[in-house]
This record gives structure tokens, sequence and C-alpha cells, in this order.
């Protein structure tokens, strides 16, 4: 079992599976893969739009392929979710605020304060990465999407991200 990779339009290649080794080293030899860790800088807690904030930190993107970010921290997360309304990122605070609420009698891990537990909580509920398709050069996001950085401590302060871009 096995499928057929097209590396460019007069080569193609018969892959055993699982060959993701062979892959990726395929595609960093071609440098197909780029990878810049960036920071954000430090917010309140609360529901950020960042799209800008990445892109602006990021090499040009490649005509076509995929932007996968990852967040180094376990009391923040990653979304994807509406960039016109503000409205949506404050509701979004109070949902998950109401969610997993601050200072409840069974929180064991409470030295580092009463927002740190619920924040390692919301992080495991909404993720720690995204995946992002890239067409024409440009993140093929929908027309209202953005991304967010979701800040679940009181004041987390600068974010670091890797960023891995994948493409030609």
């Amino acid at each position: 079992m096995g499928y057929r990779l097209w590396v460019m339009s007069s080569i193609s290649l018969y892959l055993p599976l699982p060959s993701s080794t062979f892959l990726y080293l395929l595609l960093k030899k071609k440098n197909m893969i780029q990878q810049k860790e960036i920071t954000l800088s430090g917010s309140c807690r609360g529901f950020h739009l960042v799209t800008s904030e990445i892109l602006g930190q990021l090499p040009k993107l490649p005509e076509t392929g995929l932007l996968h970010v990852f967040v180094k921290h376990t009391s923040c997360s990653l979304s994807i979710n509406e960039n016109y309304d503000p409205d949506v990122r404050s509701d979004m605070e109070q949902i998950f605020n109401h969610i997993v609420p601050e200072n409840q009698p069974y929180y064991d891990h409470v030295l580092e304060g009463s927002d740190d537990m619920p924040a390692h909580a919301k992080a495991t509920i909404i993720g720690n990465s995204l995946t992002i398709p890239i067409t024409r050069g440009r993140l093929n996001l929908g027309t209202w999407q953005g991304i967010y950085l979701c800040e679940h401590r009181n004041y987390g302060g600068q974010r670091k991200l890797v960023c891995t871009i994948i493409g030609e």
C-alpha cells in the first residue's frame, strides 16, 4: 500500500506508507520548509486578533502551501474565528469564563494564581496549534476569519509561536 507524490510536473514518486521522514527530507532539501519562531506582544486576558502581527513577522509566503502555527505556552491557545465584530471576542471570553470558572474548590494547582488552572483547562479545550492553507501567496482564510491568540491569564506576557511554512 502506498501513494503517489507529485514533486514537479514531470516527476512522481511512489512512496510506501509510512514515509513521513522521507517526505520531510525531500521537502527540506528542496527548501520547501521554512520555520521561524516569532514573539507576540504581551496581552491582557481575552481573545486577541493577531493575524497581521503574525504575518508581519514571517517571510514571504509561497504560492501554494500550508502555514502551521504552534504556541509554546500552556496557558494560552490559538483559534480561528470572526475578524470583524469585536463583540465576538468579548463574548468568547465570557463563554469560556462560564465554562471554566476560577476559584473552584476542586482545583489542586493553585500556587500560580486563581487564573492559572482555568487557563490550562481553556488552553487544552481550544488547542495549541493551527494549520492554514496558503493559496496564491496568501492565507486562504474566509472573508470573516482571523487568527486569535486566546490569552487565558490576566496578563500572560509575550507569547512565542513557532511558524512552519510548507510550500513552493
